[in-house]
């Protein structure tokens, strides 16, 4: 029956291909902001694997990165700082710079 079948994955085991404008955006954002540090984001039922980049006055972006390992290797290669979310949580930081945007006139 067609309902249960499962999507082909065409990035390896538990991933998803990797969009090359997404490694871009990230490598940008990371090349443009200083103190820019990663986090790993877990597949959940909704959303794929994400990286999410934090800039040192708390800017972030996020992307989909096909998988956690393709994470890791992506930021080892910009010499970045990479975490896993699931162990720190998101960065007060990044918090901060919500609430500020929030506040901000329109």
């Amino acid at each position: 029956m067609a309902w249960f079948r499962r999507r082909s994955q065409s990035g390896g085991p538990g991933g998803k291909q990797v969009n090359q404008a997404d490694l871009e955006h990230l490598t940008q954002f990371f090349r443009s902001r200083r103190g820019v540090e990663a986090f790993i984001e877990p597949q959940t039922t909704v959303t794929e694997t994400t990286l999410l980049l934090v800039a040192h006055d708390g800017e972030w972006t996020r992307r989909r990165i096909g998988s956690p390992d393709v994470a890791w290797k992506f930021a080892h290669q910009l010499s970045m700082p990479v975490y896993d979310i699931k162990l720190l949580g998101y960065p007060q930081r990044m918090r901060d710079y919500n609430e500020r945007q929030r506040r901000r006139p329109a």
